[in-house]
């Protein structure tokens, strides 16, 4: 890729991001001097801890703590995945947990406090069906992305040496989230957050999850956003166009995927995902812009300012530049 910006960029490949860092979608003006971040989800550090990039993919929760701090870098309205969360939260068979308030003196497992799917499910869990956050006890195995941020009095640290998987298996948490969120992950923290399958001897918290999810999406149009794109603002102040032409790039690029989605048998688990997606949300599973995702956004930062990952509510200006207006 060549253009007169040069921008160090970290961005994982998936479907809809591949004809970006394959060349076969330029961005105009722009090289992409692309990083390799295996996992991706390390690169969310050193961008957070270190303004490591110019470009980079970052947690959307992980971000709105790091912005509402004054990170001198904003958001695109480009979202990198896509999932609901009424399901992947599993609890031991002896827990007694029936129904969400029954999590109530338990104590709960999941990665980090600001990881994004907890800070979904636990939204979802506070807004629909009543429970009270701070009656739960949320242990944690790993390390906040932002050092800065001050966690919760009924978030504690797993002892050390122990993970969330063990503990689960051993009674001393009653539930936990599954996937790298939680007790679905091998190892230690610094081991790559490497995904397991989860004990089956775990319940789901709700039987009917998946109709769960798509009634919640029907009544609130809320369609949960996974992953975002960040640019650092000076580079902005010094190419006001850069924004537009970065946006248009990745719409591009999830356009050559889509129109394979739709009309050959791409059959990877992301594939099947969004596919299955589609009956549900329409024909586009990967919906950018600040317009068509407002009712997400909104959720996300009620949630995060909720459970006092923001000290307060920023307006989406703040968040976002949106290239469409």
């Amino acid at each position: 890729m060549s253009g007169s910006v040069r921008l160090k960029t970290a961005i994982a490949t998936y479907g809809h991001t591949a004809a970006l860092k394959d060349g076969r979608v330029q961005v105009g003006g722009v090289t992409l001097d692309l990083v390799e971040v295996t996992p991706i989800i390390a690169a969310f550090r050193r961008m957070v801890r270190n303004l490591e990039f110019d470009v980079c993919e970052m947690a959307p929760t992980t971000y709105m703590i790091a912005r509402a701090l004054g990170a001198p870098y904003i958001a695109l309205p480009v979202f990198i995945m896509r999932r609901f969360h009424h399901t992947g939260l599993v609890c031991r068979p002896d827990s007694g947990i029936r129904v969400p308030t029954d999590l109530h003196g338990k104590k709960v497992g999941v990665r980090a406090y600001s990881v994004t799917t907890g800070v979904w499910t636990r939204g979802i869990l506070v807004n629909e069906y009543g429970l009270d956050s701070a009656k739960v006890t949320w242990v944690v195995d790993d390390e906040e992305h932002v050092t800065e941020l001050r966690l919760p009095a009924n978030v504690i640290h797993a002892p050390a040496g122990r993970s969330l998987r063990d503990m689960m298996a051993r009674g001393e948490l009653q539930a936990g989230f599954t996937g790298n969120a939680g007790i679905g992950r091998e190892g230690s923290p610094q081991s790559g957050w490497t995904a397991a399958p989860t004990p089956k001897e775990y319940r789901e918290l709700f039987d009917d999850g998946p109709k769960l999810e798509a009634e919640w999406f029907r009544r609130t149009g809320i369609y949960p956003i996974h992953g975002l794109i960040v640019i650092k603002e000076q580079w902005l102040a010094d190419y006001p166009w850069l924004a537009k032409a970065l946006y248009t790039g990745f719409v591009e690029a999830k356009r050559l995927y889509l129109e394979r989605l739709k009309t050959t048998t791409l059959n990877g688990t992301d594939d099947k995902k969004y596919r299955g997606f589609m009956p549900l949300v329409g024909d586009d599973p990967l919906p950018y812009g600040v317009k068509d995702n407002l009712a997400s956004i909104e959720a996300m930062i009620t949630y995060a300012v909720q459970q006092g990952l923001m000290p307060k509510r920023l307006p989406i200006d703040k968040l976002f530049i949106d290239p469409e207006t």
